[in-house]
């Protein structure tokens, strides 16, 4: 076989052997096959498709690229949870000390931001000294002693999705199912889990703009999931308007920080609370979600949550006296407040803008290489349905350079519409799929 002779039949419409694709993916991670016939190939299956067999395939073949990690020693369930990126979106940060703290296993790897959505070891990484690079050996120690950890996938973890990741992200080809499903799936699946909970966001912040598309991806990795053996339930949640109260990365760690202590924005709690119970659900330590959410206010009234988190933090080499005193967390030097120009009822706030906005103030990436400013960001006051007086504020940000700021001001005075009778009320959680 040829790599020229495949690509023109994926091209044309036509199929790929099991044979074929393992042969693609190890010859390309391996450096046989150059980036431009690669590039070629993404494009022709961005446009044709895979079927459920080329999907299963694919998967299964980026799974197996590289290292494939073997938890089987460990008693207890393994579950992780996957979010499909938004703005706000810290839910990884609290709820993986709260279920753990409930004695479930949690080897969640995540990622970093690009474009207009966070990434949570952005995050995490503006917490003082804290390592997100673990190795495989460092990872399942830290999981064994404390039942979760937070890194990043590791060079040796699934190689052909991060050299295919960039190729998509540099040809146009990212929005695309088979695609996206696979490089989440394939990541998870060598976690060796037990079940995996998805967080699929829906609306004009998230990748999938309607529920019809965010469906099929979600139906896509629960199958993909089931073809592997592994139990998947993906949850539609909002992402029309920012998750909780804050954008940007140390300021997002301050609303994790009050989700852990049990006073949290009601939304970003609510997600946490309803992903949590999935997760505790899939690893049998609870029979309902009502049992489920009673072990997690539980872990969080007693502190066993805030305690986990401090010493998984500490395992990573980051210092857990920030956690109490946040003063040693980074902070933008200056504020400015965006006020509403009317008296009336919030009827929208834009996420794609204010997560746009923060990255222009340098809190995300516009490109893989850009540095991340720790401390600056948004604090969003008023979202959909709140009533608000003509000159309230809207919204601070927290910025740095004059320059940064007047680039993201022009965003954010269109984010908000102010009307004079309120909306209908927002859905936060839309739908799932088993």
């Amino acid at each position: 076989m040829t790599i020229i002779e495949l690509i023109e039949r994926k091209r044309d419409g036509g199929g790929l052997t099991g044979e074929e694709i393992r042969w693609i993916i190890t010859e390309y991670t391996a450096g046989s096959i150059p980036d431009y016939q690669m590039s070629a190939l993404l494009m022709a299956i961005f446009l044709r498709g895979f079927n459920e067999r080329e999907l299963a395939v694919w998967t299964e073949a980026m799974m197996h690229s590289g290292d494939v990690l073997d938890f089987s020693h460990l008693p207890t369930a393994k579950v992780d949870k996957h979010s499909t990126g938004g703005v706000g979106d810290k839910v990884s940060i609290p709820l993986a000390p709260i279920v753990a703290a409930c004695g479930l296993v949690v080897p969640m790897m995540s990622g970093r931001g690009l474009g207009h959505t966070g990434g949570t070891l952005d995050k995490l990484e503006s917490i003082p000294g804290f390592r997100a690079r673990l190795d495989p050996d460092e990872f399942g120690q830290i999981l064994e002693r404390h039942g979760m950890v937070l890194a990043g996938q590791s060079e040796t973890l699934v190689p052909a999705d991060r050299l295919i990741y960039a190729l998509r992200d540099a040809t146009g080809t990212v929005p695309s199912i088979p695609l996206i499903s696979s490089s989440i799936m394939s990541k998870k699946l060598a976690e060796d889990l037990d079940g995996l909970v998805l967080d699929v966001k829906v609306g004009k912040g998230a990748f999938m703009k309607h529920e019809a598309g965010a469906r099929k991806l979600a139906e896509t990795m629960v199958g993909i999931g089931a073809a592997h053996r592994t139990r998947v339930v993906a949850i539609l949640t909002d992402m029309s308007q920012p998750l909780g109260t804050t954008v940007g990365n140390a300021l997002e760690i301050h609303e994790s920080l009050d989700v852990l202590a049990g006073n949290g924005p009601p939304d970003t709690t609510e997600i946490v609370y309803k992903l949590g119970a999935e997760m505790l659900l899939l690893g049998n330590l609870a029979q309902t979600e009502r049992e489920a959410r009673h072990m997690m206010r539980d872990a969080v009234d007693s502190g066993a949550a805030m305690e986990r988190f401090s010493a998984v933090i500490e395992a990573q080499g980051g210092d857990p006296a920030a956690l109490i005193d946040r003063s040693l967390l980074p902070a933008a030097r200056d504020t400015r407040e965006l006020r509403a120009p009317r008296a009336g009822f919030i009827t929208r706030c834009d996420a794609l803008d204010i997560g746009t906005a923060a990255v222009r103030l340098g809190a995300g990436r516009a490109t893989k290489e850009d540095d991340v400013d720790p401390g600056v960001g948004i604090i969003v006051h008023h979202k959909v349905g709140a009533e608000v007086e003509g000159g309230e504020p809207l919204a601070t940000v927290h910025y740095n350079d004059e320059q940064t700021l007047e680039n993201a001001l022009g965003l954010l005075q269109d984010a908000w519409e102010v009307a004079p009778t309120p909306p209908p009320p927002p859905s936060l959680l839309i739908g799932e799929v088993r």
